[in-house]
C-alpha cells in the first residue's frame, strides 16, 4: 500500500508558526513520525509540501499515476479558496482524507469554508500532528476490510 501525505502552503513552517495554534512540532519531525508510523504499518509513504497551488495539483496527479492507494491532504489556506485541488482529487478519484491541525471550526469565519471537503471521505481536526495518523490509520482500515 502506498499513501501520498501533501501538505499545502506554510506547513514547512510548523514549530515557528502560531504554536498556540500548531503546536511546536516542526515540519520534519511531522514527515519523520508519519514515515515511521506507515513503516510499522507496512504502508509506503510520500510525503510532500507546497507553498503553490500548482505543485499541489501535479502532486494529487502524480498520485494516481505512481500508483498511490490513497491521499491523506492539509491544503493549508487553499482549503478555503482552491478549486484546482478540489478537481485534482475528484479526477484521480482516490480515497482522500483532509486534515487540519488546529480546529479549523473554531476559528475565523473564512476558514468555515473547505472546497476539499466536497471529495474528501473523512475530515479530522484539531488533533494536531495525531490527525495524520489517525487519517493514515482509516486509510489503511478501509482497504482492511
Amino acid at each position: 500500500m502506498k499513501l501520498y501525505i501533501i501538505n499545502g502552503p506554510n506547513l514547512n513552517m510548523l514549530g515557528i508558526r502560531e504554536p498556540d495554534h500548531y503546536g511546536t512540532t516542526t515540519y520534519r519531525d511531522l514527515v519523520g513520525l508519519i514515515d515511521e508510523h506507515c513503516k510499522s504499518r507496512g504502508v509506503t509513504s510520500v510525503c510532500y509540501q507546497s507553498n503553490h497551488e500548482g505543485d499541489l495539483v501535479d502532486k494529487i496527479q502524480e498520485a494516481y499515476f505512481e500508483g498511490a492507494d490513497g491521499i491523506v491532504i492539509n491544503p493549508g489556506a487553499y482549503t478555503h479558496t482552491s478549486i484546482a485541488i478540489l478537481d485534482a482529487a475528484k479526477s484521480v478519484m482516490l480515497p482522500l482524507v483532509e486534515v487540519h491541525i488546529s480546529k479549523v471550526e473554531e476559528r475565523e469565519a473564512f476558514r468555515q469554508v473547505s472546497y476539499i471537503r466536497e471529495y474528501a471521505e473523512k475530515t479530522i481536526t484539531g488533533k494536531g500532528i495525531q490527525g495524520y495518523i489517525d487519517a493514515i490509520n482509516y486509510l489503511i482500515d478501509r482497504f482492511d476490510k
